[in-house]
């Protein structure tokens, strides 16, 4: 019998069509959040086994169960959490620095176009000198203490802040100002409901990108001259010949980057859903 011309939910077996074949699609499908593991999971997984079959050299490449066993153990000395512990709160302090003060110079060069020209082609010099580079001077002019750690820290965090604010607020459409103006917004007003608003999402990725580089200056500044933190923690590893030691301190670095910079991804989102209520 042709069904052809008729609609197939409204014929007896439609809804057992629905319950048997819609189930079977939907199990193939994987929630995209777990997407990005996908190619993690599988590396590990080819790591361990290459290891295993000796493939890669133990002193040189430990499999990932000897890496994950080697955190346990520094977990359970409690030396683990007192290289973490200095190394986040470092992070906190100087992005905080780095973030403020890019904030500011931002905004300042991106409203007022004479500053920009004044101030910006330093900062651009500035910001393209290596990291490795302003160690030796943050430890001349501020010595071993905390101090330079962190400054070195706030000045990783402070040009993509920075680059980002000014570059946004310079390039706001001058209709948005306009319409401003035509509501007889004050210069503060204009301020804070048209050019931030407009400047939120680049000056988002400007704080992201800070938080990425000052994970980049705090592994410079606790290899250069620090007595604690994952940074020393990576070099008493070379310096003891432990390879898995090194490994777990990159790793963990990576996992405490990714682990912050989600937090601020999700903060961002919460702005920019604010935003457009």
């Amino acid at each position: 019998m042709s069904i052809s011309g008729q609609n197939i939910s409204a014929l007896p077996f439609a809804e057992t069509i629905t319950e048997e074949v819609a189930p079977r699609s939907a199990s193939f499908r994987v929630p995209g959040r777990l997407l990005g593991a996908i190619v993690p999971a599988a590396g590990i997984v080819l790591w361990e086994l290459l290891s295993r079959f000796g493939i890669f050299p133990p002193n040189a490449l430990p499999a990932p169960t000897v890496i994950a066993q080697t955190v346990i153990d520094l977990a359970r000395t409690g030396e683990l959490w007192r290289h973490m512990g200095i190394t986040l709160w470092r992070i906190v302090v100087g992005f905080a620095l780095g973030a403020t003060l890019g904030t500011l110079v931002g905004g300042f060069t991106g409203h007022i176009t004479l500053a920009r020209k004044l101030f910006d082609p330093l900062l651009q010099s500035l910001r393209n000198i290596p990291s490795m580079a302003w160690v030796p001077l943050f430890l001349l002019w501020l010595g071993i203490q905390e101090s330079s750690k962190i400054g070195l820290i706030a000045l990783g965090a402070f040009f993509p802040v920075y680059l980002n604010l000014s570059s946004a607020m310079s390039h706001v459409d001058p209709k948005l100002i306009e319409v401003g103006r035509v509501y007889r917004l004050s210069g503060f007003q204009l301020i804070r409901r048209v050019i931030l608003p407009a400047a939120l999402p680049e000056y988002i990725i400007g704080l992201r990108s800070g938080l990425g580089l000052a994970w980049m200056f705090v592994v410079a500044a606790e290899i250069m001259g620090a007595s604690r933190g994952l940074g020393f923690l990576m070099i008493d590893g070379q310096m003891t010949g432990r390879a898995s030691v090194i490994l777990a301190s990159v790793i963990l670095f990576a996992i405490l980057g990714k682990g912050t910079d989600f937090i601020l991804e999700l903060a961002g989102r919460r702005l920019l859903r604010y935003k457009t209520q």
